[in-house]
C-alpha cells in the first residue's frame, strides 16, 4: 500500500475547479466579484472567497489608474456583470483605495454552513467599508496543555524574580 498526498502535487494546476467548466468557473467568480463591488461584504464559501480575492483585488488596482485607462475600463466592463457599478468602482472605491499600496479586502472565517455539506464559510469584505466591524468569534485558548504550562512557568518565573 501507498500513501501519498495529492493536494502537495498540483501537476499544473494554477486554479481550483469551480463550477462545472472553465466558462462555468468564470461566470462564477465575475458574479461573487460584481456582489463584492456592489454590497462590499459578502458570504461565501471559503474556496470561492478566496479565488475570487485575488480578482476583485487586481479589478481595484487596475481602477486606481483611472476611468480614462482604456485596460482598466476594459477589465471593469469584463469582471461588472452588473453595468451601472463601473461608476461606482471608479468614483468609490478607487478613490478610497488610492493612497494604498495593494490589500484591499479582508477574508474572515465563519462556522461552517448548516446543512448537508458543512462548507467551510468565509466573509470577504473591502476594507474601510461604511458597515460596522466583523467580530471573529474567537477560540478560548487558556485550557489547552501547552497554555496552561506556559501559565505556570511565568508564574514560577515571577516568584523567582521577587524575592
Amino acid at each position: 500500500m501507498r500513501l501519498s498526498v495529492s493536494a502537495a502535487i498540483s501537476h499544473g494546476r494554477v486554479h481550483r475547479r469551480l463550477g462545472l467548466g472553465p466558462r462555468s468557473r468564470l461566470d462564477l467568480l465575475r458574479n461573487l466579484v460584481t456582489a463584492l463591488v456592489r454590497h462590499e461584504r459578502i458570504e461565501a464559501p471559503w474556496a470561492r472567497a478566496d479565488e475570487m480575492r485575488g480578482y476583485a483585488e487586481r479589478l481595484i488596482e487596475y481602477a486606481k489608474l483611472g476611468d480614462t485607462n482604456e485596460r482598466a475600463m476594459r477589465m471593469a466592463n469584463f469582471w461588472l456583470t452588473e453595468k451601472d457599478l463601473v461608476h461606482k468602482l471608479f468614483k468609490v472605491l478607487a478613490p478610497r483605495f488610492q493612497p494604498h499600496p495593494g490589500s484591499y479586502t479582508r477574508l474572515l472565517q465563519i462556522p461552517n454552513r448548516d446543512g448537508l455539506d458543512r462548507a467551510k464559510m468565509a466573509v470577504i469584505e473591502f476594507k474601510g467599508n461604511p458597515f460596522p466591524p466583523f467580530i471573529c468569534p474567537r477560540r478560548d485558548t487558556e485550557k489547552t496543555l501547552l497554555n496552561q504550562l506556559l501559565k505556570g512557568y511565568r508564574e514560577d518565573m515571577q516568584r523567582a524574580a521577587a524575592p
